[in-house]
């Protein structure tokens, strides 16, 4: 059994000029303290809830076998963006520019502690509960990226774009 695994959360605004070489860097920190770190674009994420079971679902994954990635933090992105294939879940990585972030980190506390410090000296942290909330902002971006069409919003009501993200995070082993 692989060691117990801790998982750590932060949000905030970043600016990234220039995104290989700022994911060297968060990729420097997560190898220094052995840790897995994971950032997305928390402009595609409808809430706090879409974030912890697309984490879930891929840490079970990873747990039995089942994953697709071998990289956990791929992983993550890959149930958070509902896909079955790795290249399409980059989508709902960062990008150039500013974005609204949220890094997921795994591994043992204490260790997670030491990144988490780097982590937060690279953005400008703001509350999860805020940079993940679902809003109508963020509402064009996650039908498209999700594919949810006017039929389906029509069926359950805007109110519930948020759970057909879920269901979409729920199907991600399925959908071919």
């Amino acid at each position: 059994m692989e060691m117990q695994r801790e998982i750590q959360v932060i949000c905030g605004a970043v600016r990234i000029p220039n995104l290989p070489g700022f994911l060297k860097i968060v990729n420097t920190i997560a190898s220094e303290n052995e840790v897995t770190i994971q950032g997305l674009n928390a402009d595609l994420i409808t809430g706090e809830r879409h974030l912890h079971f697309a984490v879930g679902k891929a840490l079970r994954a990873v747990a039995s076998g089942m994953n697709v990635a071998k990289d956990p933090g791929i992983e993550i992105m890959r149930y958070a963006a509902g896909e079955r294939q790795i290249e399409r879940s980059f989508s709902i990585g960062l990008h150039e520019g500013d974005n609204n972030a949220v890094f997921v980190l795994l591994g043992k506390m204490d260790n997670l502690l030491l990144a988490f410090s780097e982590v937060r000296k690279l953005i400008e942290e703001k509350p999860c509960s805020e940079v993940l909330a679902y809003s109508g902002s963020k509402r064009k971006g996650i039908l498209s990226l999700f594919r949810i069409t006017d039929e389906e919003i029509e069926a359950s009501g805007e109110e519930h774009i948020p759970e057909l993200v879920i269901e979409r995070v729920a199907l991600a082993n399925f959908v071919k």
